[in-house]
């Protein structure tokens, strides 16, 4: 597998792939959503499937597998793979060590699958250049859980779907705090939230 962020524009022969994961409450009930664009743009997959209760970074790997086994279906040789998960991006890359039991046959198999192409490339990329994809495995959840979301309900997922982790693969843990509306904004009643930090509101009627 090739070390590469995209050096060059040229896309003759390279298949393109946003693939995303997720888990609500990490873990939780998880999915994950993937598209596969041609050589010339089109978008010739999309690909979405709920996985029962798993950790935001096992969905990860879940698109990516996902992704590899329909490449090789298809008889891709050439593709790139856009994900915004850091820690997988770099896992596959080599630069993170994968500790965790759980994962380490993930990475294995995903391993396995991308020698078999002629060449692949990932790239890490933020939430906001993966959207299609983090709708697709956002919708994958929706359908596993029989959930449609609440008129006034926000959701914003964090990066990669779920809660961060760290190198080993541990995700960390959700907070939950509570607080009021008052003119528009969110006072918390305790506690505080640093900034920049993605959060999910939900709307008690």
């Amino acid at each position: 597998m090739k070390d590469s962020l995209f050096p060059t524009l040229e896309a003759e022969g390279w298949h393109v792939a946003h693939c995303d994961g997720g888990s609500r409450g990490n873990p939780g009930p998880a999915g994950y959503g993937a598209v596969i664009e041609d050589p010339q743009g089109r978008v010739v997959a999309r690909l979405s499937e709920y996985l029962g209760r798993q950790t935001n970074n096992h969905a990860e790997y879940q698109g990516l597998l996902a992704v590899l086994a329909w490449a090789l279906e298809h008889g891709v040789k050439r593709l790139r793979v856009v994900s915004d998960s850091e820690l997988m991006v770099n896992q596959m890359k080599g630069r993170y060590k994968v500790a965790s039991p759980v994962l380490r046959p993930l990475w294995e198999e995903a391993k396995r699958r991308a020698a078999r192409l002629e060449s692949l490339e990932m790239r890490h990329t933020l939430r906001g250049g993966n959207q299609e994809a983090d709708r697709l495995a956002n919708d994958a959840m929706d359908r596993g859980t029989g959930r449609t979301p609440e008129r006034g309900e926000t959701q914003t997922p964090r990066p990669g779907g779920g809660a961060t982790a760290d190198e080993g693969g541990k995700p960390k843990a959700d907070k939950v705090l509570e607080g009021y509306v008052q003119g528009g904004v969110v006072h918390l009643l305790d506690g505080a939230i640093p900034e920049g930090t993605f959060v999910t509101v939900r709307w008690k009627g």
